[in-house]
């Protein structure tokens, strides 16, 4: 198939610009589409039309979302700008789709609570750092055993949305928790150094630089897989992080145990974090440096959550 040739050189430049295996996958199969779309013709012999045509297909036709749009169009992007060095002059007169602007949905702390109440072991230590440190899904999932200091009561974030470090709080009440959860963890990585395994994927050329480096225990996940499996990418046999599916599985079935029925996820979480912080006093400024915002506008829209009920404004039919 012609197109097999341009994915390997696609995952090639996607790895050599360091990105997650996760959108290395999604722009393959985004380029699969686009090629299989206009009848397996090579990109090189399409443009702005048909990429066009592509998007404007994903829109009517698939009824696609606003941000399935946009990943579609950043994958085909790469493609041209990164894979095929083909400049594309005309591309800002294709029209990029509309994001929706919704309200984040926010648990009360007496939600958060509830769903907490029903998980345990591994899946609880997670929800709670993702409600207690504001953390992404899977920034909380990648995090390293070095990531977490128990001194200075933080969590460093590495390579976070838009390739950033930050640093986040640390929740005094997960510590006994969390030291004792990575006693086990440690006893799991010794048993696997003696079993001959014991390494974990490093980021960027790392493991490349420092031979012995993905064996060292502080490299190694935090929330490790019960089973080892082999790097997609490498072929050795290693122990991954946990799946976030196993996780969100459990999240959505703790929500609904608890009769909630607002239409909350693991992401809830760390929307709950950020208002509850506002409404503690803290200013937004220090809520944008935790959450890893770029742009302050970002994070206020908690502010709007935090008006919500008619912005604040006080119903004639509850006046006195």
């Amino acid at each position: 198939m012609p197109s097999e040739k341009l994915l390997d050189q696609v995952s090639t430049v996607a790895r050599l610009k360091h990105y997650s295996h996760k959108t290395e996958l999604a722009y393959r199969s985004w380029i699969k589409r686009f090629i299989f779309f206009h009848k397996v013709r090579h990109p090189s012999t399409m443009a702005e039309a048909e990429i066009r045509q592509f998007l404007a297909h994903l829109a009517v036709n698939l009824h696609v979302s606003s941000s399935t749009q946009t990943v579609a169009l950043s994958a085909i992007l790469f493609l041209y700008r990164d894979v095929l060095k083909q400049p594309l002059p005309y591309i800002d007169n294709i029209e990029r789709a509309k994001p929706s602007r919704r309200l984040p949905v926010v648990f009360t702390k007496e939600e958060a609570d509830q769903v907490l109440a029903h998980l345990s072991g591994t899946h609880l230590l997670v929800a709670s750092l993702l409600y207690g440190a504001g953390l992404r899904l899977m920034e909380a999932l990648r995090l390293r055993v070095k990531d977490i200091d128990f001194t200075l009561n933080e969590i460093t974030v590495r390579e976070g949305k838009g390739d950033k470090d930050r640093v986040t709080v640390l929740p005094q009440t997960l510590k006994h928790s969390l030291t004792q959860h990575l006693q086990r963890v440690k006893l799991l990585h010794q048993k696997d150094l003696r079993e001959g395994y014991g390494s974990v994927s490093l980021p960027s050329a790392l493991e490349r630089k420092y031979r012995s480096a993905s064996r060292d225990w502080g490299w190694q996940f935090v929330f490790p897989s019960i089973k080892r499996s082999r790097d997609p990418r490498t072929g050795v046999e290693r122990r991954h992080h946990i799946s976030p599916e196993g996780l969100q599985a459990a999240v959505k079935r703790a929500i609904r145990l608890a009769g909630i029925t607002k239409n909350a996820s693991c992401h809830t979480f760390r929307h709950t974090f950020a208002t509850l912080l506002l409404t503690n006093g803290y200013d937004i400024r220090t809520v944008q440096e935790l959450l890893g915002h770029k742009d302050v506008r970002t994070t206020m829209i908690y502010t709007h959550v935090l008006n919500r009920g008619g912005k604040g404004v006080k119903s004639p039919l509850d006046a006195t």
